[in-house]
Parts: structure tokens; C-alpha cells; sequence
């Protein structure tokens, strides 16, 4: 039922997201220069590989010796407009169709992640990870580790047709605030580096 709505609704909102997808192509192109998308793999349900498809954010500025500089500094004013307005998204949802992602459910992070979960963080890959989430609703990419993980389990136990519609339709207003961006003093997040026993967060 779950996958049957993901089409539905993907199939049934294709012209205004694929005018919109063009659109932003073209925008990147000329800002950013190619390739216009980001590719990375990252785990699926059951921890399966596949290839993320994003617009791309960032410059290729690299120092003197020819190593890229950090992801803060090639973050430009028109890559923070992408991700605050979220558009740098609009390609995952050919992810969506391919059966990869879901409208809804964890957002699929790192594949080196995987070997510091817990076994109960682990639990996110039970499900298709998606576009938006439980996490995504309540602060993004403010929420420290343990936090997100707890949402995205809390999603995982109760997930549902109506838990999703309710899920796209806060999403929506978070897009329009443009709340929970990033973390403080990062592009995105810090890196996960594996939880403790006393369930701190460890941060880069």
C-alpha cells in the first residue's frame, strides 16, 4: 500500500516536478558548472546499495595544493538556497520511482555508518529510507545523532498511510521556514562516529 502511494503520487505530480527539476538543472549548470547531479551510494532498506541521486550544491574550489576545501567554504550562496528551499532533493524522486526511497521514511545516510550503529539504530534500514521524515519534522539537521535516530525509530514502529500524508504536509511548512537547515558550524551535520554505552553522541 505504502510503495502503490509513493507512485501514485509521484506519477500523479510529474509535470510540476519534472518542469521544476529542468528548471533547476539548468540553474545549476550555469552557477555550478558540471555535472549538474550528485551521485553516492548509500544503504537502503535491509542495508541494500544504491545510488543516490541529488542536484549538486557545491564548487569544485580546491587550495593549493589541489585538495578540495572543506564543505563550508564550497557552499555558496546559491547551494544554501537549494538545500534551505530543499530543491537539491527534486532528483530523488526518480529514487522513489526506481523503488530505492520512499516519499517518507529515514533519510539514507552514509554507507561507512553502518558498521557503528547499534543494533537497535540499525532498525532505520527495516524500511525504505525517504525523502522527508519523522526527523525531518522535528529539526532536521538540528537534532543532535541520538535524537534523529529515536525519530526515525519512533517511524519505524508506527508508520503508516495517514502517519505519511501528515509527515508530507509538515514538510511542506518546514520547507517554507526553512528551519533546521544544518548544525551549527557544519554544512549538513557532523559525522557519525558510533554512539557510546552511555548513548552520548560522539561528534567530529
Amino acid at each position: 500500500m505504502k510503495r502503490g502511494f509513493d507512485l501514485l503520487l509521484v506519477c500523479l505530480t510529474a509535470p510540476a516536478w519534472l518542469m521544476g527539476l529542468g528548471l533547476v538543472a539548468l540553474l545549476v549548470r550555469k552557477k555550478l558548472g558540471a555535472p549538474v547531479l550528485f551521485r553516492q551510494t548509500r544503504p537502503g532498506r535491509h542495508g541494500r546499495l544504491f545510488t543516490l541521486l541529488k542536484f549538486r550544491t557545491m564548487s569544485d574550489a580546491r587550495d593549493r595544493a589541489g585538495q578540495l576545501l572543506p564543505d563550508a567554504q564550497r557552499l555558496d550562496a546559491f547551494g544554501r538556497w537549494l538545500r534551505a528551499t530543499s530543491l537539491d532533493e527534486l532528483p530523488e524522486l526518480f529514487n522513489v520511482l526506481r523503488g530505492d526511497m520512499s516519499l517518507v521514511g529515514p533519510r539514507p545516510l552514509l554507507v561507512q555508518y553502518l558498521a557503528r550503529y547499534t543494533p537497535e539504530q540499525a532498525r532505520r534500514h527495516d524500511v525504505r529510507p525517504g525523502i522527508t521524515g519523522w526527523a525531518q519534522v522535528h529539526g532536521r539537521n538540528a537534532l543532535c545523532w541520538e535524537e534523529r535516530f529515536a525519530m526515525d525509530l519512533w517511524y519505524v514502529e508506527h508508520r503508516s498511510l495517514w502517519l505519511d500524508l501528515g509527515i508530507l504536509g509538515r514538510t511542506v511548512a518546514r520547507v517554507l521556514k526553512r528551519e533546521g537547515i544544518n548544525a551549527p558550524g557544519v554544512a549538513t551535520m557532523p559525522e557519525f562516529l558510533g554512539s557510546t554505552r552511555a548513548g552520548e553522541e560522539n561528534h567530529s
